[in-house]
């Protein structure tokens, strides 16, 4: 599951891992919100539809994650399921904890909602798997959502997850976005999590937002910004005169000797060795200054070389 096979899934894993959330957080949690305030009445008829009892949804405090922190403990005794889509292996988790699947299991077994619910704290059942992985499904089949906009997720869901299948699952760690749907039942209150990659979430639901689009534009445009937002030393260099070699091992401490007259106007500037303006020398108030005048030129290599051939 954590396999990043293809290079633009091994590109956008490492971006992800230097980069850490890749969309804006407000933008990513109203996304998250927009798009669980549409799922949730689908949600809703799709569990009453299968249970023959209303469930009362409304979506919790959305929060920032790590996919990866937000893996269950396996001692937990809850149940998670992994759902890929087609363009990501891990683009939907859904997660009943122990509580939350009794409430289910309860409910489809018609047990009497005066009593309080206990939940489940020991591995699941194989009648519990079923009926969690039919809640998956209804949940998952929700938040895909249908047409352009939809998740393409790819149905039907796998087993759901527990125990130490929990603890073996390798899962990316990636920036995600954790939102709980709250559950009021007759037999009384729960919690589903669903979880989704921010970069899935921004490509369907980000009013336009396509992480195809952005590559390699949007990265480049983020790393130039960063770049160009890094610290560099600046030195300006005045040209002195020429002098031979023999005049140069003559120097002594104290030697004055006088700059070709065209030297305050030819002040070069550079950067980590790279001549870039040619500036002016002069000063401004107290403090010694140089003016850009034009960016610099490398001489011709020719015209360095064959300098006097007529016609040139």
């Amino acid at each position: 599951m954590a396999s990043v096979g293809s290079p633009s899934e091994t590109r956008e894993y490492v971006l992800e891992r230097l980069v850490g959330e890749v969309g804006d957080p407000e933008r990513v949690i109203g996304a998250a919100r927009a798009m669980a305030e549409r799922a949730v009445p689908a949600i809703a008829d799709a569990l009453c539809e299968a249970l023959s009892v209303r469930f009362e949804l409304e979506v919790g405090q959305i929060e920032l994650a790590r996919l990866a922190a937000t893996r269950p403990e396996s001692e937990s005794h809850a149940m998670m399921v992994v759902a890929a889509s087609a363009t990501s292996p891990d683009a939907l988790m859904i997660v009943l904890d122990g509580l939350a699947a009794a409430l289910v299991v309860s409910t489809v077994f018609g047990a009497d909602p005066s009593l309080a619910v206990t939940p489940i704290a020991r591995d699941p059942s194989p009648i519990e798997l079923d009926v969690a992985l039919m809640v998956f499904n209804r949940i998952a089949s929700g938040v895909n959502g249908h047409g352009e906009r939809a998740l393409d997720i790819r149905f039907p869901l796998p087993p759901p997850l527990y125990g130490n299948e929990l603890k073996k699952l390798v899962i990316r760690d990636t920036p995600a976005v954790r939102i709980p749907l709250l559950v009021t039942a007759p037999a009384g209150k729960c919690e589903f999590v669903v979880v989704m990659p921010q970069r899935v979430l921004l490509q369907h639901r980000g009013d336009g937002f396509s992480a195809a689009h952005q590559q390699p534009a949007a990265w480049g445009a983020h790393f130039s910004g960063e770049v160009m937002r890094s610290h560099v030393e600046v030195t300006a260099t005045v040209r002195a005169t020429r002098m031979t070699l023999g005049q140069i091992a003559g120097l002594n401490v104290g030697d004055v000797f006088a700059f070709d007259d065209d030297a305050q106007t030819g002040v070069q500037l550079a950067a980590r060795g790279k001549t870039l303006f040619v500036c002016e020398f002069g000063r401004l108030g107290q403090t010694h200054c140089v003016r850009v005048r034009q960016p610099f030129t490398p001489p011709d290599m020719i015209d360095d070389l064959l300098p006097s051939v007529p016609g040139r």
